[in-house]
């Protein structure tokens, strides 16, 4: 017995030297093999590279890239694969000039700063001459974003019970009314959009605020959804056919000329009881042309969105080539509001590409009232949980409403990641309220602020930095 166990022990012991010894040698001539079948591999990429004529030569691509962009070969493929109307997510990827040359003056000797134990006032009210303005508690808001014509039932309920717990509101956007998004939300605003179900009757009368959408920073005019888009509950919800398109024209029912505006916002104010009426538009270089009509047809907020908004879906031209940059939005505006006596009767929302604390603080020190926030809740919403579709999808599949990943969003993490997104915000814009010595969002403008370059100084009016 003894003598079988010591050779069944010595043959396990040999047959693992010797698959040991196996490995080294199979691992020494792959290692050796593996270098070479490289190393050629690689001589007859670089040989065809320098070799090859241009004509026929793979860096004809890369220098095709230099030339345009990786972005615009493939949207030429995309245009090139059925010759429809493309629709780019998310907005423009141009760098437009921004806030970023414009620096806070610090409190320090002429001006104390205060303790951080100091409470700073963040409320806001909008529409303040409506019979029921809307008042939140910071100057935060969760911008449009449609259900089913962009974000799922799951998406829109998230956001709007992180807007409840902020005390700020959320907007319903150019998707119809969603019984559940309004449950879940405290302060809400109704956009009446330009679909057929735009003027929802429901959707007005348990809105804190209304929004007539006529543009935004980078989609404008008429759109149209195909069937395929909108299938199930939403397209229920919008009382469209299953195989009829969708169709958002260019204009409201009822407008056909600028004299129609007041009109129409007359019926509008018999119809919301005293609840503000505001207008969004895409900011252009008629701006206040725009505003003088809005300021005579008696809207209480204008939201102006810049061309760094983002959307669902729009086309690159719509969104790389009109409208302008957000500053200059907010400037015109405020500085044409200020010239027509109006500023403390009209609240101005700012929109598009406000994506750090430190812009949005920027942009209520130069009039802003109010500061619509679109791609920072969106990217929020799948924090800790974009693993459930990301590398293989885009992380905005587990959003978007004609996804198969929506229902894998976890409504509740999703949520508490918008509050803490928006937390975090007004915590570095309140400490820097105290850096500037004040005590109050309200306290804030241009003598706040200096230009480190000729341009945002003449933008702007404030001092340059030397």
């Amino acid at each position: 017995m003894e003598n079988t166990l010591f050779f069944f022990t010595l043959g396990l012991a040999v047959s693992f030297l010797g698959w040991l010894l196996l490995g080294f040698i199979f691992f020494f001539l792959g290692k050796r093999f593996f270098r070479t079948g490289v190393q050629r591999i690689f001589d007859l990429i670089v040989r065809r590279l320098m070799e090859d004529k241009y004509s026929e030569n793979l860096m004809e691509l890369w220098s095709a890239v230099r030339r345009t962009s990786v972005q615009n070969i493939l949207e030429i493929a995309l245009r090139a694969e059925e010759g429809k109307l493309i629709g780019r997510p998310l907005g423009s990827p141009k760098p437009y000039n921004n806030f970023d040359n414009l620096m806070f003056i610090p409190a320090q000797l002429v001006r104390l700063p205060v303790e951080s134990d100091v409470p700073i006032d963040s409320a806001v009210t909008l529409g303040p001459r409506a019979e029921k303005p809307m008042h939140l508690s910071i100057p935060l808001l969760i911008g449009g974003m449609g259900y089913g014509v962009a974000l799922s039932e799951e998406a829109k309920v998230a956001l709007a019970k992180a807007a409840n717990e902020c005390g700020t509101a959320t907007n319903s956007g150019e998707g119809p009314f969603l019984v559940e998004e309004r449950k879940a939300a405290g302060k809400f605003i109704w956009q009446i959009s330009r679909y057929d179900y735009g003027r929802n009757p429901q959707g007005i009368a348990e809105a804190d605020m209304i929004e007539v959408q006529m543009g935004q920073g980078s989609r404008l005019g008429a759109h149209t959804l195909s069937p395929q888009e909108i299938k199930g509950k939403a397209q229920k919800l919008m009382k469209v056919s299953p195989v009829a398109s969708l169709k958002g024209y260019a204009n409201l029912p009822g407008i056909s000329s600028p004299s129609d505006w007041p009109r129409y916002v007359q019926e509008l104010r018999n119809e919301v009881g005293g609840k503000p009426i505001g207008i969004k538009i895409m900011g252009g270089g008629r701006l206040e042309a725009d505003l003088a009509v809005a300021i005579e047809a008696g809207f209480d907020v204008i939201c102006i969105g810049g061309a760094q908004g983002g959307t669902a879906a729009s086309s690159p031209t719509i969104t790389d080539d009109f409208g302008m940059p957000s500053i200059y939005n907010l400037v015109r505006a405020q500085r044409y509001l200020m010239e027509q006596g109006v500023r403390g009767e009209v609240s101005l929302i700012a929109s598009g590409g406000y994506d750090t604390p430190g812009k949005c603080l920027k942009a209520i020190a130069l009039g802003a009232d109010a500061v619509n926030l679109g791609t920072v809740p969106l990217f929020a919403l799948v924090h800790r949980q974009i693993g459930k579709v990301m590398p293989w999808e885009p992380l905005t599949q587990l959003v978007y409403y004609n996804s198969k990943y929506k229902e894998q969003l976890n409504v509740d993490l999703a949520a508490q990641s918008v509050v803490n997104v928006i937390q975090s915000f007004m915590l570095e814009m309140e400490e820097g309220v105290r850096a500037l010595g004040k005590k109050s969002i309200h306290d804030l403008g241009p003598n706040d602020l200096v230009a480190l370059d000729d341009w945002t100084a003449e933008i702007t009016g404030v001092p340059r930095a030397w």
